[in-house]
């Protein structure tokens, strides 16, 4: 059993959604971000960082419980212990993937984030800020466009954990004023559909609102 602690961001989606897609068994502890939850002891003890999604898997690698942090680890572990096509074998395709998934570890996440937070949630409007991330992600969903047009998915033909992660973030670009449509990225488009068509996905999607 996997003990999934998340809230619904898109961190905490990532991991939700690939649960469903590998059909293994888990049960949510939903972690109120706006009361600061993360931030008990109890919660600490399992992500001392106070960041979700976190998880405890019951029967961890040596069949003792295992705890683990930080979304991008958790989708790498989760697909590997489910022996799953959604993180491939082959090293060309496998290192591909890791690529495009530290792609939104590192540029997306925080990027769209940074965006998100300049234009929706600053306290004080800060111009460069504003300018600075919408910019960068506008770059990034430019950089994910081109790839798409070459490729089904962003690792290539087939669909990996590097989707599952990018995914949930296209959805919080939405909200963001200076990005919000997708029309100059069609291929973005194209893909996003393809994803939001995914049973799994929805589910993933739903499930933090049903904890």
């Amino acid at each position: 059993m996997i003990e999934l602690y998340t809230h619904a961001t898109p961190n905490g989606h990532k991991v939700s959604i690939l649960l469903e897609e590998l059909g293994l068994p888990y049960r949510l502890h939903l972690i109120d971000l706006l009361q600061a939850e993360q931030l008990t002891p109890a919660f600490l003890a399992i992500n001392p960082n106070n960041k979700i999604p976190a998880i405890v898997d019951t029967e961890g690698p040596d069949g003792q419980p295992f705890t683990l942090w930080e979304s991008g680890a958790i989708l790498i572990y989760l697909a590997e212990k489910a022996r799953s096509e959604l993180l491939p074998t082959e090293a060309r395709a496998r290192y591909t993937t890791l690529q495009w998934l530290m792609f939104q570890m590192a540029g997306v996440g925080p990027m769209f984030g940074q965006a998100g937070h300049f234009t929706l949630y600053a306290k004080q409007q800060v111009p460069y800020g504003i300018e600075r991330y919408s910019n960068e992600a506008k770059r990034l969903l430019g950089v994910m466009d081109k790839r798409l047009g070459e490729s089904t998915y962003l690792a290539g033909e087939q669909y990996t954990i590097a989707d599952i992660a990018v995914f949930p973030w296209t959805n919080s670009a939405e909200r963001i004023p200076t990005v919000r449509s997708f029309d100059p990225w069609p291929q973005v488009v194209r893909w996003r559909a393809l994803l939001n068509g995914r049973p799994a996905v929805q589910r993933g999607l739903n499930a933090p609102r049903r904890a």
